[in-house]
């Protein structure tokens, strides 16, 4: 069984914006995962092409069972508002997380997690080259309780915050909500802490290790697999650089 987790960048390179869908298609195929989280994902925004990157990345790998979690409608770096559960179905100018699994899906889990509070940030637009402030998104988690080769696990994907503290407390909140769902459990994603802290904030183990930010000279890893519970042995597997975004896959097999 292969768990993969990947920060795509909306399917983009840090230096060119154009979203190429067969590009994309061919490195989530590469990843062969059976268990896939995704974050930073688009449905439906035009910076993207309109595409609906969580159903390109099920046809990819095989997927059987897949969910997109917007956190945000409209582009995070232009006017948006925070998404909800009655968003689960927006097929235009959503942003957020995903989950797909080659395995059977016997439940579905979702836990919203609230940003930064009076956070703002300077970022310039790269249409109009004009600063703009971004106030600190609102953060989800999506988990999946899964039928796999070793049992009914549970799975999941998470992006946090990148302010700190924040991002600490939103993880700490995270692995207390996953503990309530049936176990085993293992969470994914980039979680925009280093190792340390976030094996230390989680109480867990970390499944993986290597720097996987940023993916043209990796300096830090920010994207994590990691679990608390008793788990049949594991090793790290070798992901391919894929030709885009700005984080590396982990990869990590059972």
């Amino acid at each position: 069984m292969r768990l993969a987790t990947w920060n795509i960048l909306h399917g983009r390179t840090h230096a060119d914006p154009a979203v190429d869908e067969d590009r994309f298609r061919r490195a989530i195929g590469d990843l062969d995962a059976d268990v896939l989280a995704l974050q930073e994902v688009d449905r439906g925004q035009s910076r993207s092409g309109h595409i609906d990157l969580t159903a390109v990345a099920a046809e990819a790998m095989g997927a059987t069972a897949s969910r997109f979690v917007p956190t945000v409608i409209g582009d995070p770096a232009r006017p948006w508002r925070p998404a909800g559960d009655d968003d689960l179905d927006a097929t235009a100018d959503a942003y957020g997380i995903a989950l797909l699994s080659r395995y059977p899906v016997l439940r579905w889990h979702v836990h919203r997690l609230p940003p930064a509070p009076m956070f703002r940030a300077p970022v310039v637009d790269p249409e109009t080259h004009r600063v703009v402030w971004l106030r600190d998104e609102p953060r989800a988690i999506v988990a999946a309780t899964i039928r796999t080769p070793h049992g009914v696990w549970t799975i999941a994907s998470a992006h946090l915050t990148f302010v700190q503290g924040t991002n600490a407390q939103q993880l700490r909140h995270g692995m207390r909500w996953l503990r309530t769902l049936p176990g085993p459990r293992v969470l994914m994603g980039d979680l925009n802490l280093p190792p340390g802290m976030a094996r230390r904030v989680a109480r867990g183990r970390l499944l993986a290790r290597g720097a996987t930010y940023p993916s043209h000279r990796p300096l830090v890893q920010l994207d994590h697999v990691l679990s608390a519970d008793q788990l049949p042995p594991s090793r790290q597997a070798r992901a391919p650089r894929p030709a885009f975004s700005d984080h590396l896959p982990v990869v990590v097999d059972f």
